[in-house]
């Protein structure tokens, strides 16, 4: 995972084996998607007076390359009627994947085991569902590569970092992928800064959707003055 996980708990005293939970539920996560961006767990207990129950509630935002979040929550407390999965986009290249689920009760009996669920069981169902919703969004995301040709496309160079030989390309519709000293083509390597245009193709790698060639162009951005190339910075 490139950013720590955020976990942030109200209202709950935690301990051992609820921390333990957690953790083991993000491993999870990342075996199924080894290229997560950032991960946040929400996890409370409403409060009120007028509350029966205190009811828990979850919330996993799960953020990938190339892709709107995912987003699961889930609620400890029974409801007449089941919340459907919703779908908000937040990418112009595709949709999230958004899963809401809360305990349905049909009988009495039903309803007061439903209200009865423990946190432990909460913790353990809202990972269920977030790793199915993003197994889902890997899964379409390799098709997607797979089954598409090999198209060129512009970009910028957003960050580069020199010594580690990689960097990262910023893409027209303000996505971020992913590229390696390899990838530039000719030996262009060292002629690019912050700011050169480029065209690249685009494959699916261990840190997920990345560059597999770079070549500056030049245009704007990118040009060719006494044999060498200068580029400009945004």
């Amino acid at each position: 995972m490139q950013i720590p996980p955020e976990i942030v708990i109200k209202n709950i005293d935690t301990n051992p084996s609820i921390d333990k939970l957690l953790s083991r539920g993000i491993a999870r996560l990342e075996k199924v998607c080894n290229y997560i961006i950032s991960t946040r767990l929400a996890l409370e207990q409403e409060q009120g007076r007028h509350r029966k129950g205190n009811p828990y509630r979850m919330r996993i935002d799960i953020r990938i390359p190339d892709r709107a979040d995912i987003v699961v929550q889930r609620s400890s407390k029974a409801s007449q009627k089941p919340l459907e999965g919703r779908l908000h986009s937040q990418s112009l290249k595709d949709e999230p994947s958004i899963k809401e689920t809360q305990l349905v009760a049909s009988s009495p009996a039903d309803k007061r085991a439903a209200r009865e669920e423990a946190l432990p069981e909460l913790i353990r169902h809202t990972f269920d569902s977030a790793r199915r919703e993003l197994e889902k969004v890997v899964d379409r995301q390799r098709g997607d590569v797979k089954t598409s040709t090999q198209r060129e496309n512009e970009a910028f160079i957003e960050k580069l970092f020199r010594e580690q030989q990689y960097g990262f390309l910023g893409t027209l519709d303000g996505q971020q992928i992913y590229f390696h000293k390899n990838s530039v083509l000719h030996k262009h390597w060292e002629n690019l800064s912050v700011g050169t245009m480029v065209r690249y193709t685009s494959e699916l790698g261990e840190k997920g959707v990345q560059a597999s060639t770079v070549e500056p162009l030049h245009k704007p951005g990118a040009v060719e003055t006494h044999g060498q190339l200068h580029d400009f910075s945004i």
